[in-house]
């Protein structure tokens, strides 16, 4: 169940305890002011609170689970028609599915207050996987815009 990039694969690492680059990237993108070895802490302490909380299952299978459960199949775009502006149902490339899921949980664990990183991280990975929390009320949401938006269809070119 290996999750691939296509462009940024040539320049991109794996990580170092997990050897994937879908981990590579998520700690990318918890990353911030380029202080990436405190980036990896946050994700190697969450994963080992998703271990804890999960003993017998694979920390990285959780993730990766959490990751698909969160992934968009489809999203709206506006398109400019006359003078209307339609909201467009259209469906999400593959690295774009990955990308808004791991910008989602990211945010989501960002906005919930109160402790640590790690901890909040670890949270929604487990809530994503299990198919809760605020990524996945993201991921829903945008499903709903969509299929409320369904008949804005034939505007796709």
């Amino acid at each position: 169940m290996a999750l691939e990039f296509r462009s940024t694969e040539i320049f991109i690492k794996p990580d170092v305890k997990y050897k994937n680059k879908a981990v590579s990237k998520f700690i990318n993108g918890i990353m911030r002011m380029g202080k990436k070895s405190v980036a990896e802490k946050i994700f190697y302490k969450a994963m080992g609170v998703v271990a804890e909380k999960n003993p017998g299952k694979e920390p990285l299978e959780i993730f990766e689970t959490a990751l698909n459960n969160v992934k968009p199949l489809v999203e709206v775009r506006s398109r400019r028609v006359g003078g209307a502006t339609y909201q467009v149902p259209v469906e999400v490339p593959k690295k774009r599915q990955i990308s808004l899921a791991m910008r989602w949980m990211i945010e989501s664990a960002k906005n919930k207050k109160g402790r640590a990183m790690f901890q909040r991280l670890a949270e929604e990975i487990s809530d994503a996987s299990r198919r809760q929390g605020g990524a996945f009320t993201k991921r829903e949401n945008t499903h709903k815009m969509a299929e409320a938006n369904k008949a804005f269809a034939h505007f796709t070119w």
